[in-house]
Parts: C-alpha cells; structure tokens; sequence
C-alpha cells in the first residue's frame, strides 16, 4: 500500500476545491449552453493557470507546514510541481488534436463542445487519480516497474514521432460499438442532453457517443503521461496535483487553439522528444539521477523549439503559396 506523507485532509481540501471550482464553472458561468468565444477562453485558461501557480507558490511557502515529514524541502517540493505541470500540460496539448478529429467527425454544435469536454475531465479526474494510486503503490512495491514505465514511455515517444499524421476512427473504438450492442442512439443530438426516453424505452443521443470516445483516448493519454510524472517525483500528491491542475485547463486551452492547431506542425515530434527523454531518464535512473531542475529546462527548451520551429514553418509555406506577381 502506498505510504502517504501528507494528511488525508489535505487530500480531501483540494479536492474539494476543485470540485466546487467546476461546479462553479459549469453551474454559474456556463449554466446554458453556447459556443465558447475566444475572449472567453483566453479569461479562462489565465484564470486556470493562475490557479495553479498560485498553488505552486503555496507549496513553496508552506510545503514543510502542509507536510512536516516530508523528505522534500519547499524548494524541491514546488519544483517537482512545476515539472510535472509543465509535462502534463504540454502532454494533453495533443488531447486538443484528438478533439478537433472527434468534434468534426461528430459534426457536433459549438455550444454543446464545452458540455461534452467537461464531463469529459471529471471522469478524467477519476480515472487518473486511479492510475496515480496504482501506479504509486507498484512502484513502493516493485522498483522494476520504473524501467517498464520508462521503456514504455521511450517506445511511446518514438512511436508519436513515427505517427504524427495518423488517422483517428471514432466510429471504430471498441467502447463505442460495445455500448451501441446494448443501447439505442437517437438519429440526431436532441439539445445538449446524454439521454432521453421514447415511448418508455431509454435512447442515449450521439453527444453521448461523443463523450465515451473523449473519455476512452483520454484513459490512452492518462496511461502515456502519468507514468512520465513519475519521473519527477514519486510523491502521489504532488503527481495528481500537477496532473489535475494541468487538466483543468484543457477545455479552455482546447477553444483558446482549436482554431490554430494547425500551424503547430512540429508539436507532436517535440512531445515525442520529451516522452523518450523522460523514459531514458527513467531506465537511467540507477546509474545517473537527472535532477529535476534539470528536466524541467530540457522540457522547456525542446517545447519552446518546437513552437518556434512550427510558427517558422507556417509563416514560410505562407509565403510561398503567395502568387508571384509577374514581370
């Protein structure tokens, strides 16, 4: 069983925060359903971030209060944080890739989006808080299971790299024809609801459908990312603290870019890069410890490369799809 340094309490506060921040988002701010402007999305994703800076800078001031046996000092505590924020927030970048081919497949109405996304994160929340619990107490219990983690994430990494334009099916997962064996869909999305009843007998609506493919590729990226926190820290706190507030932001990050995705070619081979980093630290682990400031400038570094390489690369093909005026 995973030993846990910090007081249930301190678990159960934050995730009570979170909960009455969402309820706050979905109950008050986004009680009707409407397509979410950029305006919007730019406020939100500063209000997210802020929030977990802020939180950051909390555990830097009063990480030795919150956990006084913990064997991290503020300092390593915070920096652990920051990492794997860092890590998971340019991980679930590709998530926003995955949602654009699901929402288009879908055809679905830019006012139910936000609807689908945030149901989405809260069974997002449960699931990778699962992961984090199992994948903690296998690694208190089995010290192998760091190289299994860290060759599964290099093969990952080279396999993105291999992938970067592969083609997503919806109409193909496993879930989604499983669950149609069973329960009626309706012809058309029926407003923004999951469910409805006809003559008696229960119909589930394509938005429905819509949600059980966002919440089966998230399970594929919550297995891909998580074991790359680990890396950072083993503390379970710190691991879905940083993944939680990471994914927090994911809906609005998701409509501030959706429109501009595209011109982030190199984005994809630069997560790639960071995943075989984070696995060979990892198979590495035993012979040489990479510190975690470290990590945190390689990550960094490689995403602020790929960013510019991307923006460099969309402003030349736009160049040159410009006609040549003639002599």
């Amino acid at each position: 069983m995973v030993v846990m340094e910090e007081s249930i309490w301190l678990w159960v506060g934050f995730n009570v925060f979170v909960l009455l921040m969402l309820a706050l988002d979905l109950g008050v701010f986004h009680r009707k359903s409407h397509a979410v402007s950029m305006k919007e999305a730019l406020t939100w994703s500063i209000v997210w971030i802020s929030l977990s800076l802020l939180f950051n800078l909390v555990i830097y001031l009063f990480w030795d209060k919150m956990v006084p046996n913990s064997s991290y000092t503020n300092g390593e505590a915070a920096l652990a944080f920051l990492t794997g924020y860092l890590i998971e927030k340019s991980l679930s970048v590709d998530n926003i890739f995955v949602f654009i081919l699901i929402f288009s497949f879908f055809a679905v109405p830019d006012r139910y989006q936000h609807r689908v996304l945030f149901w989405g994160i809260l069974g997002a929340l449960v699931m990778r808080g699962t992961l984090i619990l199992i994948g903690a107490t296998l690694l208190e219990m089995f010290h192998w299971v760091i190289y299994v983690f860290g060759i599964f994430l290099i093969f990952t990494g080279i396999r993105m790299a291999k992938h970067q334009d592969e083609e997503l099916k919806p109409d193909e997962n496993p879930i989604v024809k499983f669950f149609r064996r069973f329960v009626p869909v309706t012809e058309n999305f029926e407003d923004d609801k999951f469910f409805l009843r006809r003559a008696g007998k229960l119909f589930a609506t394509p938005l429905f459908l819509v949600l059980l493919v966002v919440e089966s590729t998230d399970l594929v990226f919550a297995v891909d990312s998580i074991p790359a926190i680990f890396a950072v820290t083993r503390d379970p706190f710190i691991v879905y603290t940083s993944n939680v507030c990471a994914i927090l932001g994911l809906r609005a990050l998701y409509f501030l870019l959706a429109n501009v995705m595209h011109q982030f070619q190199y984005l994809k081979l630069g997560l790639s890069v960071v995943l075989t980093f984070i696995g060979i630290k990892m198979t590495i682990i035993d012979l040489y410890h990479i510190p975690v400031g470290v990590s945190l400038a390689v990550v960094a570094s490689v995403l602020t490369i790929s960013i510019l390489a991307s923006l460099w690369k969309t402003k030349k093909d736009a160049r040159m799809a410009e006609p040549t005026e003639p002599n």
